[in-house]
């Protein structure tokens, strides 16, 4: 318009007039000035309104007149009349101009649906959504198809609960396969409500299978989200009875990514589920594979390996009777079997952490030597930091050499040392009964050990087999049976919990049942706990039953048993279990509470629930109970670890308390949630507490900084180093708080665990929370009341391996590239003789004096040389000494150690370190590390999946007629352990070994 207009006046004017058509010119132009003038229209709104409302009036100037009113609602900042009155404006309401009011009306609108759409499947309610707001939603989802922006049409409709438009929006993208993967990710970071979830997966599996080339890696993990392992049997199936290798290759694949999803109940229905070799004598594969329980329970000395052999000598034997697809199905079927009991993984993890174990005996040797003998708390630690060192590495040969020492633990501290194996074997499923047999009960025998290290034996079967315990679980039962000793039975139940974790096995619920029912408050907690092993994540009943128990019993013990175990049961159901969650937080009985606060982690863990972190931080700041608001901090560290940058930010407040307790639980939340991670601000949050002034608020975040430190180099953090010196200093101070020194001496444990190959991992690499590993962090947080619960710990650790397999499940010769400098993924090197010894004995500190000095002075004093020379010999010799960094082990050995170092410094101080470094298959790659890791351009073997590599990795043999070769991994031996023992010993003691004398002639 050439006419400046400088009111609306006369406009308004006319929506008086009588002629329809005045109204409508008046309609149209105020729609076009709204902007400039709506203040002064805002006073004429009732008119606008009568017109709207008028029926009379046409159609089209109704919606002009409801577009106009909602205008001007929307500048007077009243959004929902703005909203009700836009969706009266019908097609006028264009979603696709670009304009600050359409952008706010569409969210406005887009949040209105999805509340209603959300209130609607929560209450189950037929309540009708407003069709005019579902078409407004409907036009923006299919303007965002139109023009290709398929992300922010999936995250709306998944918001909105339009899992129609969702498939379309996937379907019509260019690239689905990545679309899949983006909306699996985001159902699990955005979506709150269980239930709805597994819809949304649901109609992702949905659309995978119509795929051309179905991506069954990760069908097969929504399907295990789903809870389906009928229908991952029937993928893993289809795909082994394929003509082409590449198929097998990539059901192995799929089965130890499963695996490493520690979810045993659902791994052994899906093993049950595969059909057998079609042939007539396919019944003689049948015992093999299904009947080894039987046979097991009658030869109890049978180990676990039993049911792998049975399945392949069967299939082996009715081989000439198939036709070759089905000989070459029985084969895989036989491997797979293999794999989803877990056999094959763990036996290839025990290679990889026996053959790369790097644990420093010396620091063992500093912590006995520094602690005191009347201290059994330290030495219990010390036991307990041995154990943990060497998790899975089956090297026990700290506990060799020093029996006389070890043999001072009476009572728990002796149940806890025969305990400790179990964790020095871990996963030795072929000899986890002959190792522990001089400590196990015998049968008939009236109780010929001390009752101790019996039920420590039995607790460390448990360990030995935690998840995979179908060869042991009748032996325990039969022990738990046969004895009405408390502390066997409390060992028989913790491991009977730990063996048959979340398999939900009544026949054993029943056991455990007795022996709670005998109210001893010893042998009662571990029942409780044992339970809700058992009944991992189930939500089945038995929760109600065990809270009404706990509700009758006096015994604290008991009542705190149960508590966790109630905990346990409701593991990851999220809003399901928020009825029996509300009945336990409201309890009176503290204990009970505290179990409430375990229950909400649980439940709600990994997901960053909003109203879980919201409950806890409430209970954490206002409940009367230090034990209470302890737990709901630490709670934190579960519901966040999925995010674990959060949780420094959310507990950095709590971590300021005045209160101890909370400072302890903050300390904790920080440790279980960045687990690993090396988070700087984690560091930052915990290096104050580590010197804070109350004793188990150090400890707590001493262990708490080793769980974030574990397997992170000096290199890429100097404050490891820091932590590593200050923790030498707190075990050798003499005067230091024996609570704070244990929590040095475990943290020593934790940094160096498994042999230096292990890190604590809650996720899998499929973002599937590993629910072993949560569990085991849940209960080792009870060492609080209870130290020999700190062994559930090495249920956490997952080795940090790289181990390609070929399609014989074994390992073949490969080299591959990381990118990065040596030194950031390294192991921390060895601590020297004299740097321990030195601080042990306290001599005058001349550590940084050569050994180059020594020798010369000594040199020259015989020489008589000239004073001034000798001196400046000293001092040039000494500053050469500390660029070296070198530290004499006493004076023979400075001299050696002298001369050797002065060989290799010029080399490396001239050479720049290499910017990458070749791994051979297997190798140790951290997950920092992982990025960097690139197969070799002429490679022969390629990764089936092309995810980061870590972990079982299947590979592709691209020269298959050439002979493979395959890498010679040590394996404990299968004899007995004393061999594997001295070998063991023998490399530790490399350190040793004297240097070889120098060149000399020899002259008769």
């Amino acid at each position: 318009m050439a006419t400046m207009v400088s009111s609306a006046g006369g406009l308004l004017a006319m929506l008086n007039e009588t002629h329809p058509m005045l109204k409508f010119h008046a309609l149209y132009n105020l729609n076009a000035f709204v902007d400039y003038f709506w203040p002064e229209i805002s006073t004429s709104v009732p008119i606008i309104e009568s017109l709207y409302e008028d029926e009379e009036f046409d159609q089209r100037q109704r919606q002009l007149a409801a577009l106009l009113v909602s205008k001007v609602f929307y500048y007077l900042g009243e959004l929902n009349d703005s909203l009700s009155y836009a969706l009266g404006a019908g097609p006028l309401f264009d979603v696709s101009e670009d304009s600050d009011y359409i952008h706010t009306l569409l969210a406005k609108a887009i949040d209105e649906y999805a509340t209603l759409k959300s209130k609607v499947a929560e209450s189950n309610d037929e309540a009708q959504v407003d069709p005019r707001l579902e078409a407004i939603v409907e036009r923006m989802l299919n303007k965002c198809i139109v023009d290709g922006r398929y992300q922010q049409a999936m995250g709306m409709a998944i918001e909105c609960r339009r899992l129609d438009k969702l498939e379309e929006a996937i379907t019509r993208s260019d690239n689905v396969h990545g679309t899949l993967s983006y909306c699996i990710n985001i159902s699990h970071s955005f979506v709150n409500r269980r239930e709805y979830r597994h819809e949304v997966l649901r109609c992702l599996v949905k659309v995978y299978q119509k795929l051309p080339s179905p991506d069954y890696l990760s069908i097969c993990q929504c399907l295990m989200f789903l809870d389906e392992p009928v229908a991952v049997a029937s993928i893993l199936e289809k795909l082994l009875r394929s003509e082409n290798k590449d198929d097998a290759l990539l059901a192995f694949q799929i089965a130890f990514d499963l695996v490493e999803n520690e979810h045993q109940a659902f791994l052994l229905n899906v093993r049950d589920h595969l059909s057998n070799p079609r042939s007539r004598t396919s019944e003689s594969v049948q015992p093999g594979n299904n009947d080894t329980g039987s046979a097991q329970n009658e030869n109890p000395g049978a180990s676990e390996d039993v049911e792998m052999t049975d399945g392949s000598h069967a299939s082996d034997g009715s081989l000439n009777d198939m036709d070759p697809i089905e000989a070459s199905y029985a084969e895989r079927l036989t491997k797979i079997k293999g794999i989803l009991s877990g056999e094959t993984s763990i036996q290839l993890t025990l290679q990889f952490l026996y053959s790369h174990n790097k644990s420093d005996l010396l620091i063992l040797k500093t912590i006995k030597q520094s602690v005191e003998m009347r201290n059994s708390v330290c030495h219990s630690a010390t036991i307990y930091a041995n154990a943990i060192m060497h998790a899975g590495t089956t090297v026990d040969t700290f506990l060799r050499e020093n029996l006389d020492w070890l043999s001072r633990a009476t009572n728990w501290a002796k149940f806890s040392a025969t305990a400790g194996l179990g964790v020095i074997h871990r996963g030795h499923l072929q000899q986890g009964r002959s190792l522990m047999a001089p400590y196990l009960p015998q049968s008939g025998a009236g109780g010929g050990g001390s009752p101790y290290s019996e039920g420590g034996a039995l607790y460390a079967l448990g360990l030995i087999h935690a998840n995979h315990g179908e060869g042991i679980k009748q032996f325990l039962r039969d022990s738990l049976r046969s004895t009405n000793v408390e502390v066997i039975q409390h060992g028989a139940c913790l491991g009977l919990g730990l063996v048959s974790l979340g398999t939900a096995d009544e026949d054993i619920y029943d056991d455990i049942k007795n022996v709670l029912y005998t109210d001893s408050a010893v042998a009662g907690e571990a029942a409780g706990i044992s339970m809700g092993l058992l009944m991992v994540g189930t939500a089945s009943e038995k929760a109600s039953e065990m809270l009404a128990y706990a509700l009758e019993t006096q015994h604290e013990k008991i009542i705190r048993g149960l508590a966790l175990g109630i905990a346990l049961t409701v593991y990851g159901r999220e809003e399901e279990a928020d009825t029996l969650i509300e009945e336990m937080t409201r309890d009176q009985d503290p204990i009970l509470r505290y179990g409430g606060m375990y229950a909400l982690a649980l439940a709600y863990q990994g997901t960053a629930n909003n109203k879980a972190i919201r409950q806890l931080l409430h209970f954490a700041v206002s409940d009367v109970s230090d034990d209470v608001r302890r737990a709901a901090v630490l709670a934190l560290g579960f519901v966040l670890y999925s995010e674990p940058e959060q949780t420094p930010r959310i507990v950095s407040l709590l971590s300021e308390s005045y209160n101890p307790h909370v400072r302890y639980g903050a300390a904790l939340a920080v440790g279980i949630s960045c687990a690993g991670t090396g988070l700087s601000e984690a560091i930052s949050l915990l290096e104050p507490l580590t010197s804070d002034v109350v004793d188990f608020v150090r400890q707590g975040a001493l262990i708490a900084m080793a769980m974030v430190m574990v397997q992170i180099s000096e290199t890429s953090d100097s404050r490891v180093g820091t932590f590593r010196r200050q923790l030498e200093k707190i075990i050798l101070d003499k005067h230091e708080d024996t609570m704070s020194k244990m929590g040095a001496i475990l943290a020593s444990g934790i940094l160096d665990a498994g042999g230096r190959n292990v890190t604590i991992r809650l996720l899998s690499k499929t973002k599937h929370d590993k629910v072993t590993a949560v569990v085991g962090l849940a209960v080792f947080s009870q060492f609080w009341y209870w130290y020999p619960l700190i062994y559930f710990v090495s249920l956490s650790f997952s080795p940090t391996a790289f181990i390609g397999l070929n399609y014989d499940l074994k390992v073949p010769k490969l080299e591959f590239l990381s990118h990065a400098k040596p030194s950031m993924f390294e192991y921390p090197r060895p601590t020297t003789v004299s740097t321990a010894a030195s601080t042990v004995k306290l001599p005058t500190a001349v550590l940084s004096t050569s050994a180059k000095a020594k020798a010369r002075a000594k040199k020259d004093a015989e020489q008589k040389g000239s004073a001034e020379k000798t001196a400046a010999a000293r001092t040039e010799s000494s500053s050469s000494s500390t660029s070296q960094k070198s530290s004499g082990r006493g004076k023979s050995s400075a001299e050696k150690d002298g001369d050797s170092m002065q060989v290799d410094s010029p080399s490396s101080a001239s050479e720049p370190e290499a910017c990458f470094e070749i791994l051979t298959n297997p190798a140790r790659v951290v997950p920092a590390q992982e990025k960097f890791i690139k197969f070799l351009e002429e490679s022969r073997y390629v990764p089936v999946k092309l995810a980061p590599p870590s972990g079982f990795v299947l590979l592709k043999d691209l020269r298959p007629t050439e002979p493979e070769v395959l890498s010679l991994t040590d394996a404990p031996s299968s004899g007995s352990t004393a061999g594997q023992q001295a070998a063991a010993s023998s490399a530790m003691a490399v350190d040793e070994e004297p240097q070889p004398p120098q060149p000399f002639e020899y002259i008769s």
